[in-house]
């Protein structure tokens, strides 16, 4: 565990957010709306979070010019380079490498897998958790995050830049785990306290505040007044990084928050599109397979999709409506080996990019390693192997999503051979990517399409449509493994 103590308490301040409506300290509710609104303008739905509040029927004239005149105070103020029929913002991401100590793979996909199902449940049943799990074995230390990616986000006046973890699987944005949070003029806490339990021995404790965030660098002078995110005061399992941008849809956060305990976070696409700097609640993300340690550079776009990386059309599956799998980006997916081996038929389960494997139930996986003939790899725990002449005969697995159907290549299937010595491998040997999620199918969470899957595809998430959109890319098809 590490704690961080070196950012100045400021003085306590009021702060409200329109959308969550929590309690003021002196215990009335801010923004005063009837109690027929104020149930439309909850976040305890992402996916409501910012279109009934422009809704015109709720809204006298009056109240609507005193809305436009409040924008127009506010675009006076606030720099803007980016107007909503121009609205797509692209950044760079960049994937790091854990080269360094024993990357059990593996089991930390499964711890943290456990954990997101965990927070699932608990949420459904009205039982969140309010502190990290003691359960997870104590054998896998938070450090042992082979790969992900990370991209440079700006904070406060003057703006401090900071190196945040791509997470499409949580929807917490936070920092201080590594570099410290500095306080500007526009900083402002509020009552709140944040924690977040990431499975796999990761988490963060600390407190909520509000500051002046900005993407893309000053070239592109996209500043979002008022953001909120964390600052954590003790954290777990984010070495080398500050901390993360929390990607996954808004009722993820519910919990987190302390009081406000059911209230959520607006994630910082909510907080680009409520203030019009895109014209969609959507992004999309394009990353690139390596066979290599060295950092390869893929697109997060905010607003639709990006000017390159699809290659074709882009296709939309709703989001799943099972439990365990509907809070995230979650689908229903068939699954097949071959031309007949049928593994899934429409089963529910989620996109993860924190994920490095592709997850399956456990009897679903046990299938799966009988078709291909693969065997155990004790020197690099959790995988399972082939031989180079089983590899010549691999067949591709295919995925339905929504009746499109998604290749996945015999080399796609692999993990890349280059890097085989980082899992414990040995060289002349072919370890699947492919891994068991420790439950069988029928949980309501039966798979996780991690980094592996993710990486071979343009991954379109939208919050306004309830769906997620997946595009072949120049690698969906690549031998680099």
């Amino acid at each position: 565990m590490r704690t961080s103590s070196q950012f100045v308490q400021p003085r306590r301040c009021r702060h409200y957010r329109l959308q969550t409506f929590r309690p003021s300290e002196d215990g009335k509710t801010a923004n005063q709306q009837p109690e027929s609104d104020r149930s439309s303008l909850s976040c305890t739905d992402p996916h409501r979070l910012h279109i009934e509040i422009m809704s015109p029927s709720k809204f006298s004239l009056f109240s609507s010019l005193l809305l436009v005149l409040s924008y127009a105070i506010v675009a006076q103020a606030i720099p803007a380079t980016k107007a909503v029929d121009d609205s797509l913002i692209s950044l760079s991401i960049a994937k790091r490498f854990n080269l360094t100590g024993s990357a059990n793979v593996v089991a930390r996909d499964q711890a943290r897998a456990r954990g997101l199902r965990a927070q699932a449940i608990a949420r459904g049943t009205g039982t969140k958790p309010l502190s990290p799990s003691p359960a997870e074995p104590t054998s896998i230390s938070a450090t042992n995050e082979l790969l992900y990616y990370v991209v440079d986000v700006e904070i406060g006046i003057p703006p401090i830049t900071y190196e945040l973890i791509v997470d499409t699987g949580t929807a917490n944005t936070w920092v201080g785990a590594g570099r410290t949070f500095i306080q500007s003029q526009k900083t402002r806490q509020t009552r709140d306290t944040v924690l977040v339990d990431y499975g796999a021995g990761e988490y963060m404790s600390g407190v909520e505040f509000t500051d002046r965030v900005q993407l893309g660098g000053p070239s592109q002078g996209l500043i979002i007044m008022g953001q909120s995110f964390g600052v954590a005061s003790e954290w777990s399992g984010f070495e080398g990084v500050d901390g993360v941008l929390g990607l996954g849809p808004a009722v993820l956060t519910i919990g987190t928050l302390s009081p406000d305990s059911t209230a959520s976070i607006p994630t910082v696409t909510d907080g680009l599109f409520s203030r019009g700097y895109i014209g969609a609640n959507v992004f999309s993300v394009y990353f690139q397979p390596s066979s290599t340690g060295d950092p390869i550079t893929g697109q997060l776009t905010f607003g639709g999709t990006g000017m390159y990386g699809a290659v074709g059309p882009v296709n939309y599956a709703p989001i799943t409506s099972i439990e365990s799998s509907s809070d995230f980006w979650g689908i229903n997916q068939g699954l097949r080996y071959g031309a007949s081996s049928q593994l899934l038929s429409s089963n529910p389960g989620i996109f993860d990019s924190r994920t490095t494997m592709i997850l399956l139930a456990s009897d679903v996986f046990a299938k799966y390693i009988d078709l291909v003939g693969a065997v155990p790899a004790p020197e690099a725990p959790g995988f399972y192997k082939i031989t180079v002449d089983q590899y010549a005969n691999l067949q591709s697995l295919f995925f339905t999503i929504h009746n499109v159907l998604y290749e996945f290549t015999a080399n796609a299937q692999i993990w890349p051979r280059n890097l085989n010595n980082v899992i414990g491998g040995m060289p002349g040997w072919c370890y699947l990517v492919l891994g068991d999620i420790t439950w069988d199918s029928g949980s309501g969470m039966d798979f996780i399409n991690g980094m592996t899957f993710i990486e071979r595809y343009y991954m379109v998430f939208d919050t306004d449509n309830s769906r997620v959109g997946i595009a072949n890319t120049p690698y969906t098809r690549a031998t680099t493994n």
